[in-house]
């Protein structure tokens, strides 16, 4: 039987609340068996663009990542963000160790093609190096990835933090029984998004596709779904979305999603 491995990838609300992202390391730290994290950090890269006067580019509501930008979200993403993650894990008596894609060439990816959008230094993700994260498990580090592949050849690559931790999750599941949580402030996928208990508890292919003809699944979520059945297909045991509550030991309420 695989040994089990939790692959938490964490919201930008709950990383620029110093309170919710304390208390939710805290139950990381908990978690027994492997564990990875990941993290974006897209709030905080605006921000120092903007003190550092540039300007953040956006098309339908997602990033164009030029040259300048990609210098911040490295300073950003790899530095600020990671390292205060890293040491506060190391406060509560978890390994970790801070790590981009381009880390023991853990992930790389290639430059998005130019279709109608060109979205400058963003990444699409190829693979895992498996191998390598398995060596880093099994010395007892715990990764602590932040949201930037590489190509192999020098080139670093803004890239999409959920799509990160599916196919962190994809790769590993050769070597664990792989489950992927998506934790961010909601209490997980919402019949009503003004009522935070109106969780659709189980989602499979089918009653996704009813979601979507009733408007409930929409906007943001829908990629993130994308990358839930992705890694689904790929040989992911599970996939969960929810707060961070569905990280502790009691009856709370998420979204598990299944074939």
């Amino acid at each position: 039987m695989k040994p089990q491995l939790s692959i938490i990838k964490i919201g930008g609300n709950i990383i620029e609340n110093p309170t919710q992202l304390s208390h939710l390391l805290e139950l990381f730290s908990n978690i027994e068996g492997s564990k990875i994290l990941v993290h974006g950090g897209g709030k905080k890269a605006t921000e120092t663009s903007k003190r550092l006067g540039i300007e953040s580019k956006m098309v339908n509501g997602r990033r164009i990542t030029d040259t300048e930008s990609l210098d911040v979200a490295i300073m950003v993403y790899a530095g600020l963000v990671n390292k205060k993650i890293v040491a506060e894990l190391q406060s509560k008596n978890t390994n970790a160790i801070g790590m981009s894609g381009a880390d023991a060439n853990a992930i790389r990816a290639h430059k998005r093609p130019v279709k109608e959008i060109d979205f400058g230094w963003v990444g699409d993700v190829d693979g895992v190096h498996s191998e390598n994260l398995w060596k880093l498990l099994q010395a007892g580090f715990t990764p602590v990835f932040c949201a930037l592949t590489h190509d192999g050849a020098g080139q670093l690559f803004n890239t999409n933090a959920d799509t990160i931790a599916a196919e962190l999750a994809i790769g590993m599941a050769s070597h664990f029984k792989t489950t992927l949580y998506y934790c961010f402030e909601k209490r997980g996928v919402l019949l009503s998004i003004e009522d935070e208990n109106s969780v659709v508890e189980h989602i499979d292919s089918s009653s996704y596709k009813e979601l979507l003809d009733q408007g409930v699944i929409a906007d943001g979520m829908l990629p993130k779904m994308h990358n839930c059945f992705h890694a689904l297909q790929n040989k992911v045991h599970e996939v969960r979305i929810g707060n961070s509550s569905m990280l502790e030991k009691t009856d709370s309420k998420f979204t598990t999603i299944t074939l």
